[in-house]
């Protein structure tokens, strides 16, 4: 079973609305600002062809402050994990082989996987950064795949994003969609046992 993280195995959508939203707070700065900011650097930062710290200097001339790239490590950590979820999957890790597939950048989720220890309830974690490839592509699934050492018919992929399901359903997966604006997570594993006899 696969998991993404932003939105299914964290309470906010996406890692960028975290990490504007804190860098926000910090700095008193408009989050439409942050945003201005970043979002040149993004696709680059989820694809893997750059870094933050390479990228942070720049974003500080957009912003006209200076700013310590540490505020970005605070940034992750102030990631508002899905506990619910978590104790779901760790409900399921005695019975079935997990993963995460996420578009993400590199350092946010090695940070937040050592912060968490994510590393002891799911394996293999992909990221689109070390990759090259998001999820509207079957590159990042073909590597989870792997990863798991499991046929994509025997795999079920969850997501807060429709559209990031359609990849994965073309290579023959198993797709959930998670509202994560309900957050409803007995309702996903009643889904879970009912349509699928996926049991803890």
């Amino acid at each position: 079973m696969l998991f993404d993280f932003d939105g299914v195995l964290t309470t906010d959508p996406s890692g960028s609305f975290t990490t504007v939203r804190h860098v926000a707070l910090a700095t008193g700065l408009p989050e439409r600002h942050v945003w201005e900011a970043l979002a040149p650097y993004n696709e680059d930062l989820l694809l893997g062809r750059t870094t933050h710290a390479a990228v942070w200097p720049a974003v500080c001339a957009r912003l006209g402050r200076e700013l310590p790239l540490d505020l970005l490590t605070q940034a992750f950590d102030a990631t508002p994990m899905n506990r619910a979820m978590l104790d779901l999957a760790a409900s399921l890790r005695p019975k079935f082989s997990l993963g995460i597939v996420t578009d993400n950048k590199r350092d946010r989720i090695e940070r937040l996987a050592a912060l968490h220890a994510l590393d002891a309830l799911f394996s293999p974690i992909v990221v689109s950064a070390d990759c090259g490839s998001g999820k509207s592509d079957r590159a990042i699934f073909d590597v989870a795949l792997r990863g798991l050492g499991l046929p994509p018919t025997a795999v079920m992929f969850i997501d807060n994003t429709r559209r990031n399901l359609v990849a994965a359903e073309a290579i023959g997966m198993h797709t959930l969609h998670f509202d994560d604006a309900r957050n409803d997570v007995p309702a996903l594993a009643a889904t879970l046992r009912m349509r699928f006899g996926i049991t803890p």
